[in-house]
């Protein structure tokens, strides 16, 4: 998988050799996702290109990229938008830290501590949680780098977390309180991202069809696929086990016919040194001497 070339042509653009290029943005794991497509099209390769979300929608906008992996919120007018899953909240803090001796803390527990809000958080906060920094950081890593000097907290999601891992800090979960409904502390909920497959609306041919398929976990001979030769190939491997025998056929020519002896005329076969009656039979009759 290479991240400098220029993103293909798909199958119906004159013969030339298909390509899919999925940019991605920090945090975000597509390689589950591009393994199962080499698996499936070793002819087609797959760019994963690491980028931020303003230029990754960019991309896909302009056509220089066929999908992003990114977090909302975003304009979405012209794009398609798959959500994929809502990423947990953290807060990044050094290991030394009084917080670090709760397995998850609260909004209330950062009421007194300096949390950084940098100015580009992927977090819609309706309040950020803790005491605001005099200056607002200019980005996570920056963010990270104060916390790294011990000056305040940071939150944001766990996939960032990792992303930014330093050895001398940690993190632990953002939950909401357990207050059965009311907040005596007057703190906002918890801020989550979501992440989204999005592509162009009049974006419709067979590659994206067919990541679309695999982000949705269909498998390899889903009906719901397209199954063209053009894509799969000779060498495509499936991706699970494919079981011979049963009602719909094998993997032997669909028939279900692996192991089978026909008899003679079609029928069942006459087991041996049994007359046409089913009873034993005596040999070969001796003649009359």
């Amino acid at each position: 998988m290479r991240d400098d070339e220029p993103t293909g042509p798909s199958p119906a653009d004159g013969g030339q050799r298909p390509r899919f290029r999925l940019v991605f943005t920090g945090g975000a794991t597509p390689g589950k996702w591009a393994r199962v497509w080499e698996r499936r099209f070793p002819d087609v390769p797959i760019d994963l290109v690491p980028l931020e979300s303003a230029e990754g929608l960019a991309a896909v906008r302009s056509g220089a990229a066929d999908a992003a992996l990114v977090r909302l919120p975003f304009d979405r007018e012209g794009l398609h938008a798959i959500p994929l899953y809502t990423e947990a909240t953290v807060v990044v803090m050094p290991k030394d830290h009084v917080l670090t001796l709760l397995d998850a803390v609260t909004p209330a527990d950062l009421a007194e501590e300096i949390v950084h809000h940098p100015l580009d958080d992927v977090l819609t906060w309706p309040a950020p949680p803790g005491v605001p920094s005099v200056q607002r950081p200019a980005a996570t890593a920056d963010a990270v780098d104060l916390v790294l000097a011990g000056v305040g907290l940071v939150a944001m999601p766990q996939s960032l977390a990792r992303l930014h891992h330093r050895k001398s800090l940690v993190y632990r979960p953002l939950e909401d309180a357990d207050d059965g409904g009311t907040n005596p502390h007057g703190t906002a909920p918890v801020a989550r991202s979501q992440m989204v497959l999005t592509w162009r609306e009049d974006r419709s041919d067979e590659l994206m069809d067919e990541f679309i398929g695999i982000v949705r976990g269909r498998t390899a001979r889903s009906s719901r696929g397209t199954g063209s030769g053009a894509l799969r190939g000779p060498a495509a491997t499936p991706d699970s086990t494919v079981r011979t025998g049963g009602k719909g056929g094998s993997a032997d020519g669909g028939d279900g016919s692996r192991g089978r002896r026909a008899g003679r005329g079609g029928g069942r076969p006459r087991p041996r040194g049994r007359g046409p009656s089913g009873r034993p039979g005596r040999g070969r009759p001796r003649g009359r001497r």
